[in-house]
């Protein structure tokens, strides 16, 4: 395999497991599905890089002479759409080649959503957790400022400093491709941020009297980035999860993410306002919350609609008859 073929697959894999929380089997699928396609690109002179709707399409009908199974080309394809969508934020590609390819059957997925409960749950959590104060303001600032923007995880842990500096009402990122997009903060988010400012100001101020370099992340660490890593902030999500009673395998960074735009839909924000805020570039990867918001109101209509409660009613009493 060559360099650029493992880098693409390693921090594809990172990626996954640090913002979606992928499973260890589930990456490990992935990787020998993209190493499969690689060694077919191989044989046709190309590469991740380079290949396009035509050579994706192709794999996908060998795979199908091949005899494998529909769940089993399903999740090849998957794995191959996911990287290139990866590639595609990241800026190693300029396109996407398989963006409009349709699987064998596949039934698209709806993200996991927390409800507001919940989110308020992890709020609290974050605010009481860490073994002092620093650690305290800091997780309380990480968990509003995603929460109250939709940002994504590396687009968090990476902030500089100086984009925080200024009118607090609203954050520059800088996000795929070095786009930047503003982004309003909610009044919680703008005093966890300017606590914290304050706590990381004496932080460096102790730090150039000590001669030591000053970060110039938001949220600095000792490692080689400069910056907290996504699998600490993983890490972190997940304790803040058991402390609040909110089931961990619920919560990862990405649900955080998908919580702020479908609860802005479910209160009636624009769904183009969303598609701004969250840095997508196509409305369409947006309406997937459309889709989310319908299907949670149907089950509150089945659950709660006084037909519902009289069908129910009905139904118990037939089965008590049936018992007696």
């Amino acid at each position: 395999m060559q360099t650029a073929t493992f880098h693409w697959i390693s921090s594809f894999l990172e990626a996954q497991a640090a913002e979606l929380g992928a499973a260890t089997n589930t990456q490990l699928a992935y990787g020998r599905d993209l190493k499969d396609f690689d060694s077919y690109l191989a044989r046709k002179n190309s590469d991740f890089s380079s290949a396009g709707r035509d050579l994706v399409e192709n794999y996908l009908v060998y795979c199908d002479a091949q005899g494998l199974a529909k769940s089993t080309r399903a999740r090849r394809l998957s794995a191959i759409k996911q990287l290139y969508r990866f590639a595609f934020e990241e800026g190693l590609r300029t396109d996407n080649p398989a963006i409009q390819i349709s699987g064998p059957g596949q039934d698209k997925r709806l993200p996991k959503i927390l409800n507001e409960d919940e989110v308020d749950r992890l709020l609290s959590a974050a605010e009481a957790s860490g073994r002092n104060l620093t650690d305290q303001l800091r997780n309380t600032c990480l968990m509003q400022l995603l929460y109250a923007t939709g940002m994504r995880v590396t687009e968090l842990v990476s902030l500089p400093i100086s984009s925080t500096r200024g009118d607090p009402r609203l954050l520059l990122i800088t996000g795929k491709g070095g786009k930047e997009r503003m982004v309003p903060l909610s009044p919680p988010a703008r005093d966890a941020l300017a606590a914290w400012l304050e706590q990381r100001d004496k932080m460096d101020e102790d730090d150039r009297l000590k001669k030591k370099p000053v970060s110039r992340f938001l949220f600095p660490s000792r490692g080689k980035t400069g910056y907290l890593t996504r699998h600490r902030f993983y890490l972190l999500i997940k304790e803040f999860a058991v402390a609040a009673g909110v089931d961990p395998a619920k919560v990862t960074p990405h649900t955080l993410r998908h919580a702020f735009a479908t609860h802005l839909l479910a209160n009636g924000a624009d769904l183009r306002a969303i598609q701004t805020m969250l840095g997508h570039a196509d409305v369409a990867t947006t309406e997937i919350y459309t889709h989310v918001l319908e299907e949670r109101l149907s089950e509150l209509v089945l659950e709660r609609h006084p037909l519902a409660e009289t069908k129910k009613r009905a139904e118990k009493t037939k089965s008590s008859s049936d018992e007696n």
